[in-house]
């Protein structure tokens, strides 16, 4: 298969895969499953793992890219262990969810998708969590937070930082 997606190998251990091969590899239209169940393993879909999906199931490259780049949910990079959404749909814009993404953005010192120099966090803006009468919003993980304030949400932030730390310890 030559294509720009089977260039970059990251050395991620494709094996960690077959069994979600196996089991959708001849079922007609599980690609999307099959995305999702490789970034819960990778943490993210790194060209060489969409190349060797390609390759397993004969669904062409750009039909694959194409499922990616078009579902928000998928990443073609590594994120922090705790993703921050931020809601940007009409309530939490109304709500200023531009000082929520502010206040991230200053407190953990990096831009929309960057990861933080110590791996827990990177944040991303998304079109709408469905939580508007929390706005404005963000969800880390499975939690939504919501009624947020700039104050507010850099306590959770700082709350979730002494979690890693407790943890790591």
């Amino acid at each position: 298969m030559e294509c720009c997606c089977s260039s970059d190998k990251t050395g991620v251990d494709l094996s960690l895969l077959e069994p979600c091969l196996e089991k959708y590899v001849d079922a007609e239209g599980n690609l999307i499953s099959i995305l999702q169940k490789a970034q819960e393993i990778y943490g993210f879909l790194p060209p060489d793992v969409l190349a060797f999906i390609s390759e397993r199931t004969g669904i062409k490259p750009a039909r694959i890219i194409g499922v990616v780049t078009f579902y928000t949910q998928f990443r073609t990079k590594p994120v922090g262990k705790n993703l921050i959404l931020i809601c940007q749909g009409t309530a939490c814009h109304v709500n200023n969810s531009s000082d929520i993404e502010d206040a991230i953005r200053t407190h953990l010192k990096v831009d929309e998708g960057e990861i933080t120099p110590d791996g827990l966090f990177t944040y991303s803006n998304v079109a709408c969590l469905g939580c508007c009468s929390l706005a404005p919003a963000i969800m880390i993980g499975e939690k939504t937070y919501g009624k947020l304030t700039r104050e507010s949400v850099v306590e959770v932030l700082v709350e979730l930082a002494a979690a890693e730390e407790e943890v790591g310890a």
